[in-house]
């Protein structure tokens, strides 16, 4: 029984792609980092992630336990653990009810406002999920929701939501947008058969692209707007022209819409951006903390 039970929670963290956990975690504690300026306490930082795999895994598993029959009929899909029998509809929910009590839990021992709008990126989570059966801006829903991850994580330090952290938010929202569209290409013809709604089924792989393109310019002037209130140094200013790099090579490899490279432009690349991002964010507020 032991055994079965490590092997379900095995495939549970496979099936939600745990270890992607990468995209939003390092944007997390890049807020962290702002908004103390300076390395958060251990607590904080513990209850901060803590929060976060809270929220990431229930959100997730809401997203697979909502779109189900949806990835059952999808040959892309198909061989997800719901549709391929590897896992129950009710061990899911149950996973899902305990991330979802850990964020409530970890927000709880953050601060009472952390608390008081945990329920609200619930919510969001699970909208998210819905959207792509009414509207094509669901890549933009998502974004919202990873997006909050700093935002709360500012939150947690200071109790208060300022100009900066909203605009490194919005940036979080227009970079996971602007990739989100990039994968929703793998399903065009699927999701217009299906009657499902998304910006490629709406605008077609030419416009995808060039609004991929357009989103991920938009995130990098926010994030010099980051720059600037923050009064940051040269080391946040080189993580930005790296990331910079990184987004205009990952729109090159992707210019003729070859979803043959999508994984190296959509995971390789997108992962890199965070970290770089929480990097050059981590020596900047060290070194000018050592400066001062």
């Amino acid at each position: 029984m032991k055994v079965a039970w490590l092997e379900k929670l095995r495939v549970f963290l496979e099936m939600i792609k745990f270890s992607h956990t990468v995209f939003a975690l390092p944007f997390a504690f890049t807020g962290a980092l702002l908004a103390k300026g300076g390395l958060p306490s251990g607590e904080q930082a513990f209850w901060i992630l803590m929060a976060m795999v809270g929220a990431r895994t229930a959100a997730m598993g809401l997203n697979r336990l909502i779109d189900a029959e949806i990835d059952a009929a999808n040959p892309r899909t198909s061989s997800r653990a719901i549709p391929a029998g590897l896992l129950g509809k009710g061990t899911v929910f149950v996973y899902v009810l305990l991330a979802s009590l850990l964020m409530f839990f970890a927000a709880a021992r953050l601060n009472t406002l952390c608390l008081y709008l945990s329920p609200v990126a619930l919510a969001f989570l699970v909208l998210y999920s819905y959207c792509k059966r009414f509207t094509p801006l669901a890549h933009l829903v998502l974004g919202l929701c990873l997006g909050a991850a700093p935002v709360g994580a500012w939150i947690a330090i200071r109790g208060t939501v300022d100009l900066p952290v909203v605009l490194l938010g919005l940036a979080v929202l227009f970079w996971v947008a602007g990739f989100d569209i990039l994968y929703a290409l793998q399903d065009l013809e699927f999701d217009r058969q299906r009657g499902l709604h998304s910006i490629p089924v709406r605008i077609g792989v030419t416009g995808s692209l060039w609004t991929a393109r357009l989103f991920s310019l938009i995130m990098l002037v926010l994030l010099a707007g980051v720059y600037l209130t923050m009064h940051l140094g040269v080391w946040f200013l080189a993580g930005l022209v790296l990331t910079a790099l990184l987004l205009g090579y990952e729109h090159w490899l992707l210019r003729r819409g070859d979803l043959a490279r999508l994984d190296l432009a959509f995971f390789t690349m997108n992962g890199y951006v965070s970290v770089i991002i929480f990097v050059a964010t981590l020596i900047d507020v060290l070194t000018r903390k050592v400066g001062a």
